[in-house]
């Protein structure tokens, strides 16, 4: 039950301010169905953290406990650098004619693959339960993304997206060497 709510907390935290939110908010507005591109959006965010939690799962008998709480560490740094680089703009999918339900499902999730939300789905997979991280960081990002699909792109855009995203990297940051610090008996 550990993963459950870190996985969801960092999924959260990460998911404002990055890509698949705000690309829900524009295929919402081009659809017109929110709804559709919410469920479309959890199936998304769904198979990626899965993905991540089976690799996680798979390194985690190879690593010790120290390795583990490095690992860890260094996704956390990892998102906190990350995070301090503003985004560029997601494709718009104009060209893609899947319909609402299959633009978002594969938009979204080829956007977020291998995003900062999935290495923290695969670091916390590797110390913990990782269904349990795959599914706490499914409902963080869908929730992010259901944000944004209900308020679409001009009001999505509006948020102080950047002090969000800036201040969540500079906690991830500071977890994250504090938590490597440990893990390398600095501490």
């Amino acid at each position: 039950m550990e993963a459950l709510v870190p996985a969801f907390l960092l999924a959260l935290l990460s998911q404002v301010g990055d890509r698949p939110p705000l690309l829900a908010a524009i295929l919402s507005d081009r659809y017109r169905h929110p709804a559709t591109i919410i469920v479309a959006a959890a199936l998304a965010h769904a198979a990626g953290n899965a993905i991540a939690a089976a690799v996680g799962a798979g390194l985690a008998p190879t690593l010790t406990p120290e390795a583990k709480s490095l690992l860890l560490a260094v996704a956390l740094i990892f998102g906190g650098l990350t995070g301090l680089w503003t985004p560029k703009l997601p494709s718009r999918l104009h060209r893609w004619r899947l319909g609402a339900f299959a633009t978002a499902a594969f938009g979204l999730f080829i956007l977020a693959l291998g995003e900062r939300t999935q290495f923290f789905t695969f670091a916390l997979s590797a110390n913990d339960d990782p269904w349990l991280a795959a599914t706490g960081a499914t409902l963080g990002a869908t929730i992010v993304s259901a944000v944004g699909a209900f308020r679409g792109e001009a009001r999505w855009s509006a948020l102080p997206l950047r002090l969000i995203r800036n201040a969540a990297a500079m906690l991830f940051l500071c977890v994250g060497i504090f938590i490597g610090l440990g893990a390398l008996r600095l501490v």
